[in-house]
């Protein structure tokens, strides 16, 4: 394991970070469309459900995944700044704050998540989705352990890691989706709420199998992880001081696509099942563009903990032209046989011709975010995730005028709904470029 944690911002070193988180993210993408392959099997509207569910459950998740990109940020500043042992107080610190936020997760799903849902969401599909909702927010623990790994691997050039974890839990997934929906296996016939014991089991599994390679790989020692237990403020404010404007500003992203999805719960279960697939498609082909945007956090946060800031535009834009240039090699294919793409999930006339319209929409918006997402992460990466906040803020209210006025006073197509995302990410662009472009966040500290 190589001593020097430093990077440089060649292709190579890009490319060496990106092309790992690329394949970890990919498997659970593959593992979602899967799962959706299983739950349209049951039945028109199931797939719906399982969107309104997820996005619910998706607005805790990424929570985590701001704490996780604040920590990531932190740990790559030590890792630049030669400082190795401050890296294992960061990430044990971290598990105290990542607990808390779980069982905030499950007494809020249990206490008010059935009177916003009652209050919202239609009656024929309300009591299916809250119990399911109810089970699956018990593998909050485990998913928020399972990101901080992320962090640590990542921050610490080992993204190459990810992905047996990764593999170990998407297998366990699929396996336990097909056998626990269906009754096959030996297990029992859940229906739709197999899926969601089998997602807290994937997660669990894949907990495990990560903290045993970190035990493995000799990094307990090497960073100093859990030396010590003692409850550290300091560690955890600084933690909180940079991942928390990054967990406000996921979690209004995912509230306002909870927002966009209980509007389209408005059109029946067509358009919900459509949106549902649109919404596994945006993960699955923009896995590269994540990975992407992880490195790019990774890497301008390290540089400027060399002391290379005048790096950090010349960076951005090397990783941006990665980033678009391997989204367009899927950009085309989809766009011109995006109709054959959605009749392999799902062959109803119905369902393709609501649903090609919208795919090519999501399919531009997938190529605007591939550069809009990489200065976004830019400027987390540079520590002022206050700025982050503040321009997902001011994009958010723009977003949610356009869908509400667009669904609901307007009564137009779910095709004008999804445009909503060449609202979000051209607005994210302007603002992010923007600030990097600016140079106010030289010297930072954090």
């Amino acid at each position: 394991m190589k001593d020097d944690l430093r990077l440089n911002i060649s292709n190579k070193q890009i490319l060496e970070m990106a092309l790992p988180i690329s394949f970890a993210i990919l498997v659970p993408q593959f593992n979602y469309l899967i799962n959706s392959f299983f739950l349209a099997r049951l039945g028109r509207g199931y797939l719906g459900i399982s969107g309104l569910t997820g996005v619910y459950y998706l607005i805790f998740s990424v929570i985590g995944f701001g704490l996780n990109n604040g920590l990531q940020a932190l740990i790559s500043r030590r890792a630049g700044e030669d400082k190795l042992k401050e890296i294992g107080k960061l990430f044990t610190q971290s598990i105290y704050i990542t607990f808390s936020v779980a069982a905030l997760g499950i007494v809020l799903t249990y206490s008010i998540a059935p009177l916003i849902f009652h209050r919202y969401v239609d009656s024929s599909i309300c009591d299916q989705a809250l119990g399911f909702m109810k089970i699956r927010i018990w593998g909050l623990p485990f998913l928020y352990l399972y990101q901080m790994r992320n962090a640590l691997l990542v921050g610490t050039n080992q993204s190459k890691l990810l992905v047996w974890g990764t593999l170990a839990e998407t297998v366990a997934n699929i396996v336990l989706d097909y056998g626990l929906i269906f009754g096959h296996l030996g297990l029992p016939k859940m229906g739709f709420n197999g899926a969601a014991y089998a997602s807290i089991m994937a997660e669990a599994i894949g907990m495990i199998v990560v903290f045993g390679i970190i035990h493995g790989k000799g990094m307990k020692e090497r960073f100093g992880i859990f030396t010590t237990w003692k409850f550290e403020w300091n560690v955890i404010r600084t933690i909180l001081v940079q991942s928390s404007p990054l967990i406000m500003q996921y979690a209004i992203s995912i509230t306002s696509w909870e927002f966009f999805f209980i509007l389209i719960s408005h059109d029946g279960a067509l358009a919900l099942d459509v949106s549902q697939l649109m919404r596994v498609m945006f993960g699955f082909f923009g896995i590269f563009i994540w990975s992407f945007a992880g490195t790019t956090n990774t890497m301008v946060s390290n540089i400027i903990g060399q002391g290379k800031s005048k790096l950090v535009l010349l960076l951005v834009r090397r990783i941006s032209i990665l980033s678009v240039g391997i989204t367009m090699i899927l950009f085309i294919p989809v766009m011109i046989f995006s109709r054959e793409l959605l009749s392999l999930i799902n062959s109803d006339a119905a369902f393709l011709e609501l649903g090609t319209p919208v795919l090519r929409i999501v399919s531009v918006a997938i190529l605007m975010m591939s550069f809009s997402t990489i200065c976004l992460n830019a400027v987390t990466g540079t520590g002022n995730t206050v700025v982050n906040l503040s321009i997902e803020a001011f994009t958010i209210v723009i977003y949610c005028i356009y869908i509400y006025y667009v669904m609901e006073v307007k009564n137009l197509s779910i095709t004008w709904g999804w445009a909503s995302e060449w609202v979000y990410w051209s607005c994210i662009y302007i603002l992010s470029l923007g600030y990097l472009l600016s140079g106010k966040w030289k010297g930072k500290k954090v």
